[in-house]
């Protein structure tokens, strides 16, 4: 997620966000509407109702959303629409596509947030932050609207979608801030910058909104002294032999808090062996930096020969010797 201020050509500077708060009723009554009968399709995985509702110009794209409702399913299961936040976006006044950033003030302009769109074309859009209230993994539903001028009469139609979990293990953003700020204190560095990071996973559901807290959870992280951040690449003693480990992210694929692990592979292709080389390196990085163990899940081993990535395999922490 983008936390530093983007450049924008000057054809973006009319752009303009209103807030739920300060919406006119009629564009806030549609918008929840809408957005509100999207995301309980979500949840019923009601793929006609998200079909009829796409825009035209995201038909394309038709599969990449069905396939986002099918593995959302896990994570919005059991829960309630609840909305939490519509935000109205205007581009309308721009001639081509282009980055734009959007501030989105209250009344007071005390609170602002920013949203960075790559690439948008000129219109407006609506957007609209859901949650599966009672999901037990929290589920979250972002929605993207564009408004269609072409139908008769104009209408909201879906132009984005993603879901994603509320929390790992029973735990929310703000208990992995709150952890993140305690393994600071204890100086472990590496455990409290991937805690900032579950934080930031956690906390909504699309990567193009930055908020002030979001800015202040940055602004923590960036901190932490001796942080991975400048580690990589990481080289690891293992007896008479040195892994490289080229990088380590939050991964959350398993809906649980892993780390995926990228290191240089011998090039070993035997099965028995490509797994025992992985093991091998993911037992070196816990050994180096114990205090991941207690605090995430497991680790994936991500092998590189020749450029190319092969994921190997995911282990819970305790398999790892």
């Amino acid at each position: 997620m983008a936390l530093a201020v983007l450049a924008f050509s000057s054809q973006c500077d009319a752009a303009s966000c209103t807030t739920q708060a300060e919406l006119p009723a009629q564009d806030r009554n549609a918008l929840t509407a809408v957005g509100g009968r999207l995301a309980t399709a979500v949840l019923g995985q009601d793929y006609s109702a998200l079909q009829a509702a796409l825009l035209p110009a995201e038909a394309g794209d038709w599969s990449g959303i069905r396939d986002t409702v099918e593995l959302g399913a896990p994570l919005v299961k059991a829960g309630q629409v609840q909305l939490e936040n519509i935000y109205l976006l205007d581009a309308s006044t721009q001639t081509a596509p282009a980055d734009t950033q959007f501030f989105c003030s209250n009344a007071s302009g005390s609170l602002t947030v920013t949203m960075n769109m790559r690439s948008l074309p000129p219109g407006k859009y609506g957007v609209v932050l859901a949650n599966a209230a009672g999901a037990p993994l929290a589920g979250q539903v972002g929605l993207v609207l564009a408004w269609d001028p072409t139908s008769a009469p104009g209408a909201w139609k879906l132009a984005g979608l993603t879901v994603r979990q509320g929390s790992f293990d029973g735990h929310d953003s703000v208990w992995f801030w709150t952890r993140a700020r305690e393994l600071a204190k204890a100086d472990q560095a590496w455990s409290a910058w991937f805690s900032y990071e579950a934080a930031r996973y956690l906390s909504v559901p699309v990567d193009f909104l930055s908020s002030p807290n979001m800015e202040k959870l940055g602004q923590e992280q960036a901190q932490i002294k001796a942080s991975p951040q400048d580690a990589f690449p990481y080289a690891l003693q293992d007896g008479d032999r040195t892994w490289k480990i080229d990088g380590v992210r939050l991964d959350a694929s398993l809906r649980q808090a892993d780390l995926a692990v990228t290191y240089d592979s011998t090039g070993v292709t035997d099965a028995a062996a490509v797994r025992t080389e992985a093991t091998a390196v993911l037992s070196a990085l816990l050994k180096a930096q114990p205090g991941l163990r207690q605090n995430f899940h497991g680790l994936w081993a991500v092998a590189v020969k020749d450029g190319k990535q092969n994921p190997v395999l995911e282990l819970p922490m305790g398999q790892i010797p």
